[in-house]
């Protein structure tokens, strides 16, 4: 069944800001969203487990999708706690669908949002003309999922070197801006793509 509602938790507002510029543009027309942001990581782990038993008695035409960064932390014990939080509170997720149907997908965002932003440059460069083309060329940014270091350090690097946030990188407005700009066909971001796919599936 195809889900008509989305509702996606996030642990941050630049999180929030960048969705809501990009799913009106990746969800069919008739698909409405709400997103609710966390104060951080640990606040929406903490939380978690009572906010889906809530969910657990919602329309089957409805879909869940929560997104933390990876941050520190083994991307599969990661998953697998989130995957048994889900399962505590009854739900379904697209890793142990029931009768072949998901109530919830988690996705990890493997070095924070802005691994997104360095998946499509383009998208970036649309936002901020200045910035030059050639930075997914160079050594340590050809694959924006392993950028080492601090990816939204080396962003906010990258941005002030060519006179953007040279007082710090303001992360809910480059959301917003960016998030207006990235093509998600186009996005090369190994964690962006699985979002975006578990997306389009619960929707198409």
């Amino acid at each position: 069944m195809s889900a008509q509602h989305l509702v996606v938790l996030v642990e941050e507002p630049s999180m929030e800001a960048f969705l809501r510029a990009l799913l009106p543009r990746l969800l069919p027309q008739d698909r409405t969203f709400e997103i609710h942001p966390f104060q951080g990581k640990s606040d929406l782990l903490g939380k978690l487990p009572a906010r889906l038993r809530g969910y657990s008695k919602w329309p089957e035409d409805w879909r869940i999708v929560v997104v933390v960064d990876r941050d520190e932390d083994d991307c599969r014990r990661l998953k697998q706690h989130l995957e048994d939080i889900a399962a505590l509170a009854g739900l379904s997720t697209r890793s142990r669908p029931k009768r072949g149907v998901w109530q919830l997908v988690n996705r990890i965002a493997i070095e924070e949002l802005e691994a997104w932003y360095f998946g499509d440059w383009d998208g970036v460069r649309a936002a901020y003309p200045d910035v030059p083309d050639s930075v997914p060329r160079k050594s340590g940014f050809r694959d924006s999922d392993a950028i080492s270091g601090g990816t939204w350090e080396a962003f906010e690097r990258v941005l002030g070197k060519h006179g953007y946030f040279e007082g710090g990188l303001r992360k809910i407005e480059a959301a917003r801006v960016i998030g207006a700009k990235l093509k998600p066909q186009r996005c090369v971001s190994h964690s962006f793509t699985v979002f975006r796919d578990a997306v389009l599936e619960a929707t198409g």
